[in-house]
């Protein structure tokens, strides 16, 4: 199954590269009539020849009868309407965005608003703001009041009047009374883009000039200014809360890993063992890097930098997560840009530093192919428009011919009333509230515009670039191979109940459990304490009875963890005899372990339930055998030998 999608993933992302005009289109083979040229095939074959895991389908031969099932899978989604999807359009329309960032410079911009978000990120702010509450909608005379009243209010602070009070006092941020407009610390992305601006720009002890946001007219005082805290290293020991009823308590558990670590027990070694962040475990526990904000668990971070000294050990905490110990490793310094440098730039093109990316790309693309502002649309939509819209109930009535003017031009486009009407009737259905139809209409005639030109652009590109024109192909075909293998095949074996049980019925002896064994596994912390217990299981004691006598005085010398096991599992100890009863000592890591055989089971047949997911990639891989012989006998394939030839000849 992986094979074949992997064979398939590689042609699907790579196959569509030559798309374009060739001097000598020579047809290798026709599908149903339609010409697949020889140069396409070739450009494929050395492109994917490293790729191909599979010897024999470097054989051209053997690679040819796997790029006639690519392309048989394509023309099966084109005749099935998967290329007219809304969810395919769409999909793609996201990656030629996505694509088209690199030939618009949308990364330039981007990258320079990162590098002034790494450069404040090196500080945190202490500040103190007023807010006059006012939005983008109200009345002209409204906004006027509000920026008069802030104008006022920044005066009198100028003048010395205590900030605090100011803010107290006719500050209409809620809280302000108690909080007196203190914001404490904060850093770059926790307040919006012309507020974090301004807050940078202000010197201790200064006032700022008055800030316009989206949620009104803002002054601020800036208290102080210090470094912020550098990310930490750590390393912990998860025990999991969430897998359901186990035969421990998890909280217990950590206490006991808890008192291990204290007692000089390997911290990397328990890790490795107990933890159940499997991830993480694999490492002795440790994390990636991580500052304030980071990580989904506020009760992780402040424990974790509570720790003083390398090699401190929290106690055990709780998060949604389940229960942690961490040690501290390391407190690192100041990472560099080009480390930040992909969340950096992910966050410099949401909010409002997306509206400077907008507008420095707009003007680009108008500069490149020529804009012309046509009639202004303003006053005839206002009319044209009803206040329905407000409510996201507006029914668009056809522009009639005679008023369909042209709303602007760029390039070879001209963007017209009607186009600009079906946007609206569209955008109103998922826009956020507007409480005037004229801010509204500015709004999405901003959307309108942008969309309009780098929709323009794209187009253009692919006529312009053979590099993007193919890279869109490759994509355009990779979404319609994994739509029509989902539909067909991978779907299909997921919803056919019946077809899953008859197909495991037919081949229930490739699915066989191997001799078993359900046992306890002892883990003690020195071969003494294991001794003792392989004494104590001799006697018959039990787990519990065990634990009791072996871990006195507040410290685990012993962990118990019962299983089944099949006896390949890495989880036993090598070389271990599969037999009923108590085994040698194994060293596992610094610890010593002993297992208690309890029964040995047979070998024998899985039920469905226990080997499903494997029944199902077989059974999707016995749906796609059957699909593709339907697709040879449905499709008629005509290879032209001579041109067969001469490929052979050239790819030598």
């Amino acid at each position: 199954m992986m094979k074949n999608l992997i064979s398939v993933f590689i042609l699907a992302l790579m196959c569509a590269t030559a798309v374009f005009s060739q001097n000598k289109k020579e047809v290798l083979m026709t599908i149903d009539g339609s010409p697949v040229y020889a140069k396409e095939f070739k450009r494929v074959y050395n492109k994917n020849l490293n790729l191909v895991q599979d010897e024999s389908q470097k054989d051209i031969d053997s690679y040819l009868n796997l790029f006639i099932d690519y392309k048989l899978k394509i023309a099966e989604a084109e005749s099935q309407g998967l290329a007219d999807r809304p969810s395919y359009q769409n999909e793609l329309s996201r990656y030629r965005d996505q694509l088209s960032r690199n030939y618009l410079f949308e990364d330039k911009v981007t990258e320079t608003l990162a590098r002034e978000a790494y450069e404040r990120g090196k500080e945190e702010i202490n500040a103190s703001h007023i807010l006059i509450r006012v939005d983008y909608e109200a009345m002209p005379q409204d906004t006027l009041a509000a920026y008069k009243k802030i104008k006022s209010i920044r005066e009198r602070a100028l003048k010395g009047e205590d900030f605090a009070k100011l803010a107290q006092t006719l500050s209409e941020e809620p809280g302000a009374k108690d909080s007196e407009g203190n914001l404490g610390y904060f850093s770059v992305f926790s307040m919006v883009y012309p507020f974090e601006t301004a807050a940078y720009n202000t010197k201790v002890g200064e006032i700022s000039e008055i800030i316009r946001t989206r949620f009104g007219y803002h002054i601020l005082k800036v208290h102080d200014r210090r470094t912020k805290m550098p990310k930490i290293s750590v390393s912990h020991i998860m025990i999991s809360d969430k897998k359901g009823p186990r035969d421990f308590d998890p909280e217990q558990r950590i206490n006991e890993l808890y008192t291990m670590a204290k007692q000089g027990e390997s911290f990397e070694n328990l890790a490795k063992q107990f933890s159940d962040d499997k991830n993480s475990a694999i490492q002795g526990g440790k994390l990636k890097p991580f500052s304030k904000g980071d990580l989904r668990a506020p009760e992780f971070e402040n424990a974790a930098y509570e720790l003083n000294n390398v090699g401190e050990i929290s106690k055990p905490i709780k998060t949604d997560f389940g229960w942690h110990i961490i040690r501290l490793d390391e407190k690192l310094a100041m990472e560099t840009f080009e480390a930040q440098r992909e969340e950096l730039e992910k966050k410099a093109g949401e909010g409002d530093r997306s509206k400077v990316v907008t507008n420095a790309i707009n003007k680009k693309i108008k500069e490149k192919y020529g804009f012309k502002k046509g009639e202004s649309y303003l006053p005839y939509f206002d009319t044209f428009v009803s206040d329905d819209v407000l409510g996201r109930g507006w029914a668009r009535p056809p522009v009639p011919a005679e008023e369909d003017k042209v709303l602007f031009t760029i390039g070879d486009k001209e963007a017209t009333f009607t186009e600009f009407a079906t946007f609206i009737a569209g955008r109103q259905k998922t826009t956020r509230p507007f409480k005037q139809k004229e801010s509204l209409l500015v709004a999405f005639y901003d959307e309108f515009e942008t969309e309009v030109l780098k929709d323009y652009f794209k187009m253009a590109l692919e006529g312009e670039n053979e590099d993007y024109a193919a890279i869109v192909a490759e994509y355009r075909d990779g979404l319609l191979i994994f739509d029509v293998m989902e539909k067909n095949v991978w779907d299909k074996a997921k919803t056919d109940s019946i077809g899953l049980q008859n197909f495991y019925n037919k081949t229930k002896q490739n699915y066989q459990w191997k001799q078993r064994v359900d046992a306890d596994f002892y883990s003690a912390t020195n071969e003494t304490f294991a001794q003792q217990v392989q004494s104590m299981l001799a006697e018959g004691k039990t787990s519990e009875e065990i634990k009791a006598a072996v871990n006195t005085e507040g410290k685990v010398n012993v962990m118990v963890t019962p299983g089944i096991f099949e006896i390949d599992d890495e989880k036993l100890p090598k070389n271990m005899e599969i037999k009923e009863g108590i085994s040698t000592i194994f060293k596992s890591n610094d610890s010593s372990v002993i297992v208690n055989v309890k029964q040995v089971i047979a070998p024998g047949l899985k039920s469905l339930d226990e080997v499903k997911g494997r029944v199902l990639s077989d059974y999707q891989n016995e749906l796609e055998k059957n699909w593709m012989e339907s697709l040879h006998k449905k499709y008629k394939v005509e290879v032209n030998k001579k041109a067969l030839k001469r490929v052979k000849k050239d790819l030598k």
